[in-house]
């Protein structure tokens, strides 16, 4: 995911729009105006506020149904869901697998991201039927840009949460027609295998021909911190703040491993790594 936002002060910041304090949020999520709540929603989750006020309204805007777009999706919805995810608080996790039962597409996809940072277990098998049908089930949507589900979010929530009971109905992803699926795919099968087949899928990928494919290739090795990948990495045709964060993904997977020294010592790989890093600043 690119969506990596840096921890701030809220009552002092600037976020894209209004600035406002932890106060002026909360209030903002019960406001008539459905725009400031949206708004609040976002500054709520982008600044992490844990406040049990505005935890409870969150909750409460995942069961707003006044603010439909034309398509029938419910933008508050997203927003909250989103934003539940990021502050952490583990009493949204039953809310939102509730959520993964929503019409709305991308409801679903940010209720899958939310149920993947708060790294709950409990919601493995919610996410796990969402799979059913396999690849043949996983097909476009007419006239929509998107698949029926949001597979490439929830294969990489599964993985995350280290559903290794789930690895039979992923691998069949692995063959999906969208480049991005079976990314997800390989990603989470390196994470609930340790195979490095799977890592040298996603290097193969970093010389694809779509920008934002080799993007999205370069996030998912950080993310399951595939160091033999970090040369290719640092030679991928992609912007190098991206390369950076990938680069970074990975030597802090080394130094959190459980092999890892205490306190850690770095490989010679990971130090390679490091002087790579250096290069692209």
């Amino acid at each position: 995911m690119l969506d990596d936002f840096e921890s701030a002060s809220p009552s002092a910041q600037e976020a894209g729009g209004e600035s406002l304090t932890v106060e002026e949020a909360i209030a903002n999520l019960r406001h008539e105006d459905l725009s400031l709540r949206y708004y609040a929603a976002w500054w709520i989750g982008r600044f992490g506020v844990r406040e049990p006020e505005a935890i409870d309204a969150l909750l409460d805007l995942l069961q707003e149904h006044g603010d439909r777009t034309e398509a029938g999706g419910y933008p508050l919805q997203r927003n909250a869901a989103r934003a539940l995810g990021k502050v952490g608080d583990d009493r949204a996790v039953p809310a939102l697998i509730d959520c993964l039962d929503s019409p709305d597409y991308y409801v679903r996809e940010a209720a899958a991201e939310g149920l993947e940072r708060l790294g709950d277990p409990e919601a493995i098998p919610a996410l796990l039927k969402l799979l059913d049908g396999g690849v043949e089930a996983a097909v476009r949507v007419p006239g929509k840009p998107h698949l029926n589900q949001p597979y490439d979010t929830i294969i990489e929530a599964l993985g995350s949460l280290k559903a290794t009971e789930a690895t039979e109905a992923i691998a069949p992803f692995l063959n999906h027609s969208f480049e991005r699926v079976h990314y997800s795919a390989a990603r989470a099968m390196y994470q609930l295998t340790g195979d490095p087949a799977y890592g040298d899928r996603l290097v193969e990928a970093l010389r694809g021909s779509k920008l934002q494919l080799r993007r999205s290739a370069l996030i998912d090795l950080g993310a399951i911190g595939y160091l033999p990948a970090a040369p290719a990495i640092a030679q991928t045709l992609a912007e190098n703040s991206i390369k950076l964060i990938s680069l970074k993904g990975i030597v802090e997977h080394h130094l959190d491993s459980p092999e890892a020294d205490k306190p850690p010592a770095l490989s010679e790989a990971a130090i390679d790594t490091l002087y790579l890093m250096d290069s692209l600043l």
